[in-house]
């Protein structure tokens, strides 16, 4: 049984900083792209940043220098380093497992006050 396990939302304020962390079981963590969507309110998900099984990473320009996506293959962790928050950076974040997502986490909130 797959699961991703996703934690370290909250509210913050603007200028911020959060960590998310995406825990995962049951699938060979080492092997597979991972990655780090979010969904705001009446918006499409979208990538938000994903990182290779050797590593290379690629970000949406909206977040290109703010945010760090990394992985212990060790703990089978992936982790969404958040800095500099927005207002436009609320959404429910969601960890996802695959280059096509074969397994979706179940989400967490994320919400930047002004």
């Amino acid at each position: 049984q797959v699961q991703l396990v996703e934690s370290g939302g909250g509210l913050v304020q603007a200028g911020g900083s959060l960590r998310l962390s995406c825990a995962a079981s049951g699938i060979i963590f080492r092997l597979y792209t991972m990655g780090w969507y979010r969904q705001a309110p009446g918006k499409q998900r979208e990538l938000v940043a994903r990182i290779s099984s050797v590593g290379s990473t690629n970000y949406a320009d909206s977040v290109e220098g703010r945010f760090t996506i990394s992985r212990d293959n060790a703990k089978k962790t992936v982790y969404l380093q958040m800095n500099s928050l927005k207002p436009d950076d609320t959404a429910v974040y969601y960890c996802g497992a695959g280059t096509s997502v074969d397994y979706w986490g179940q989400g967490i909130q994320v919400t930047v006050s002004s």
